[in-house]
Order: structure tokens, then sequence, then C-alpha cells
């Protein structure tokens, strides 16, 4: 024990004479390890008897916890020396120019989503969001489109299976929140639908933005209106609109909208309709004391119109030449 109590002094001795973390380790694993100098030491108790071992093994213990407490002294200090000796010889060129870090930005996409949704959010309405498999009850047979409908086939419709499909508009919206909201509803959603089409103007995947606005009395003036508060707050005050009738299954009546080109000819933009009376009744909502008004937009169409872009694949292909001009 004589010799354990000296320990302490050789300890020190050797420590100071280590000038890295890898020596130090060596150092820590000689005394402190498994098969060190203090595991010997316990393993020597075995031959005292009990008395003696309660007194030897307190002074192995604090003379343990004192070589622990100068290989951490050690330790830091050697790291702080090598943080300093890094500073002192990083040297920096003065005269270099600075380092550019390009900035990403947002996908044009993604940027007439936003612009969209703003702009309906002051008008009251509230984002949601509705999945892209949907079965055929919300997509088709809810909305009022007959079963021999043309989009019903698999020329137009990606089919999962006989009951399950990938949308093919976010109107399947406007029934899973009638179901689940009381009037009056004014909801907004965007996302992606999915037609078996595809040229310059179409692909497979594209992006619809849907508006739903079920309350009392509300009529065909006041979508007119809200549409065309939209369209010249996305395109320009002065900009030329025009109405016409059309046809869809899930509103009546139904209208297109166009707008004047820069060529001077008329462009479809977006369809509208008051919510077709069908629809209202598959929900359960009362028609003598609410009606509504829907529409669609084609996301990608007001972004080809906005950036004069005439390939709608050019969003799709991660040209980071075509991205990098959207800011």
């Amino acid at each position: 024990m004589s010799d354990l109590n000296q320990i302490i002094i050789n300890v020190k001795k050797e420590i100071n004479l280590i000038n890295n973390i890898k020596e130090l380790n060596i150092f820590k694993v000689k005394y402190l390890g498994k098969k060190g100098y203090i595991s010997s030491q316990f393993l020597l108790l075995k031959k005292l008897t009990k008395q003696e071992k309660i007194e030897n093994s307190t002074i192995i213990n604090n003379i343990k916890k004192q070589i622990k407490t100068l290989i951490k002294q050690h330790k830091n200090k050697l790291e702080s020396n090598n943080i300093k000796f890094q500073v002192l010889n990083k040297k920096i060129d003065i005269t270099l120019p600075g380092r550019y870090f390009k900035m990403g930005s947002q996908h044009p996409i993604t940027m007439v989503i936003y612009d969209i949704e703003n702009f309906f959010i002051k008008l009251g309405f509230k984002i949601t969001e509705s999945q892209e498999i949907e079965d055929v009850y919300h997509n088709f047979d809810a909305l009022n489109i007959s079963e021999n409908h043309p989009s019903r086939t698999e020329q137009d419709t990606f089919w999962l299976n006989k009951k399950n499909l990938l949308r093919t508009q976010t109107s399947n919206m406007q029934i899973r929140m009638m179901k689940i909201l009381n009037p009056p509803i004014r909801i907004l959603t965007s996302g992606k639908v999915y037609r078996n089409d595809y040229d310059n103007r179409h692909t497979p995947m594209f992006h619809q933005i849907e508006g739903l606005l079920i309350d009392n009395n509300i009529n065909f003036l006041e979508l007119k209106a809200i549409l065309s508060l939209f369209l010249k707050y996305f395109f320009d005050e002065k900009l030329k609109i025009r109405f016409r009738p059309s046809y869809f299954p899930f509103t009546e009546p139904s209208l297109e909208v166009d707008i004047m080109g820069t060529n001077n000819k008329w462009i479809e933009v977006l369809g509208a309709g008051m919510v077709h009376p069908n629809v209202l009744g598959n929900i359960n909502i009362n028609l003598l004391n609410y009606s509504g008004c829907a529409f669609g937009i084609g996301v990608e169409r007001l972004a080809m119109l906005r950036y004069n872009i005439n390939d709608i694949r050019l969003f799709f292909e991660n040209d980071i030449r075509f991205l990098k001009q959207f800011k």
C-alpha cells in the first residue's frame, strides 16, 4: 500500500510528458483499464483480512478518482492547445474574393400555388388537403358523374383496381369536406391529379386548385365576381375576361372563363359553376337553405400564361437552367 500512496506522484510526472490525445488514451488504459494498474491492486485485496480490505479498497478508490481527474484535466488542456494551434496557424488571404453561395428558389408551380392561396385566404377561404388515391364514390359517383362517362375509362383514368384510382380532379375534396363540415363552408384545396394524357400541353400528373363555397343565397353573380377579382389580381387589373356557358356533371349551371392573350385570342383558364343539386343531395345538405359554387383552376395553365412558357413538360424535367430563372 505504501507504493499505492506514491502512485499519484508518478502519475503526475508521467502525464506531464504526454503531448497528444492518443498517448493519453494509452496512459488511461495502463492505469484504469480492465488489466490496468488499479484493477491489479483490487485483485490483491483477496489475500487480506476483512478489515484490511475495507481500508485498502478506500485508498485505492481515492487514488482511482484522482487519476481520472488528472486525465480529464490534461485532456482539456491538450484539446485547448490544439484549438489554439489551429487558429494561430490558419492563414487567411484577405485579398481573395468572397465565397459565393448560390441560393435556391421555389419551383414556379409552388410559387403559383402560394400566390393563388394567398388571394383566396384574404376572402376567408381555408386551405385544406385531400388524398390522391381515391375511391369510385368520392371521385365519380358523389360528383354526379354517370357510370358510362368517358372519364371513367382506362384511356383517361389510372385505375389501381376496380374500386380505387388516382384522383382525376381535386373535386373529390368537395365531397369529403362537405361530409365533415357544416355550412357555411369556404374552402380551397390544391394538389396533384392524374389523367392518362401526354403532350406539350398535358402531362399524366399535374396540379389543380379547387374552391368550394356553400352558404345562404350564394348565386351566379357572386361566383363571377370572385373569379373576376382573382384573375385581375393574378394577371393584370386591365385584363379582358369572358364567361361562356359550359357543362360539368357536378355543377349546374356551369361556365368556363377565358382571358384575352397577348395575341388578341381568347384563352381558356378555368372552369366553374353552381354546385349541382344532386351533389348537395348526396351529402344531405338542405337545398332550401343552402346553395353553393365551385371552381377548378389548372395551376400549370396559369403558370404557363404568367411566365410565357409553351411546353408544360418543362416544369417536370428538373432542368436547372430552366428552374433557376424563377426567384
